[in-house]
């Protein structure tokens, strides 16, 4: 699921990344600060949002604001350091209020509580729990092909070819077999979102990487791993110590 923080504390900020991504099923797209940028990325990214932790009181306002600026389709967790907005907050889509300071605890049980949640309204069919169920949408069909640029040529290759994809200086760069390279103007998180989940995974901000090309995985310091392709790459493929059990039970799961 891809979380969307709204959090002015930066090491607040990072610290909830980082215990939210210590589960497998869960990558923070985004980190922002404001109600106003809030609701601008909202506006052209809030498809590709499953969950939202949002800080009640920030910079330019309560993030209640938000609410009043743009429809919020999705589940929200509310962080905040008071407690007397829990009705309010309950009221803007709210599923769970967890008080600062907050533990590791704390925000694992409040994705186990989203977990239980869109199991149960996935086994339900009543028209309420569909509705609640749209808040947990996952993506069924995925992209099968991206158009490259050649020349003056537009080629379509099939998404499943493709190897590698890496961030290089604001363009994303593909990898296809026999060492074949393609240039595609798109964000990385972009592609990200029309990628199905068991052929593909992020190993880090600037690789998402298909198991076909996945050669061997070897040790790297203070807990990393490099994960070594069948093609050859410039950088090192290296996958950050939270990633990398994530990666390994993927690579366990069938396809």
């Amino acid at each position: 699921m891809n979380v969307l923080i709204v959090e002015d504390e930066l090491k607040t900020a990072e610290l909830l990344k980082e215990l939210i991504e210590s589960n497998p099923n869960y990558y923070v797209a985004k980190i922002i600060d404001s109600v106003e940028k809030s609701v601008s990325y909202l506006k052209k990214e809030q498809d590709n949002i499953d969950l939202l932790f949002l800080d009640i009181q920030l910079a330019d306002g309560q993030s209640f604001k938000i609410f009043e600026q743009i429809q919020v389709d999705v589940p929200v967790v509310f962080c905040t350091a008071y407690d007397e907005y829990v009705l309010q907050a309950f009221k803007n889509n709210g599923i769970d209020y967890i008080l600062k300071p907050f533990e590791d605890k704390d925000i694992n049980n409040a994705l186990e509580k989203i977990a239980k949640l869109k199991d149960f309204f996935s086994k339900h069919s009543t028209d309420i729990s569909d509705k609640i169920q749209a808040l947990f949408k996952e993506k069924k069909s995925y992209q099968k092909t991206i158009i490259v640029n050649v020349g003056d040529k537009m080629i379509p290759i099939a998404i499943e070819d493709i190897l590698l994809f890496q961030l290089d200086n604001e363009v994303v760069r593909i990898y296809c077999p026999d060492n074949k390279k393609y240039l595609v103007i798109k964000r990385l998180d972009d592609i990200e979102s029309i990628l199905d989940e068991k052929q593909f995974f992020r190993i880090n901000r600037q690789m998402i990487i298909n198991r076909k090309a996945i050669k061997e995985i070897e040790q790297y310091f203070n807990r990393k791993v490099i994960v070594k392709t069948n093609i050859p790459i410039p950088e090192k493929a290296i996958v950050s110590r939270l990633k990398v059990t994530p990666l390994l039970n993927w690579l366990e799961k069938p396809m």
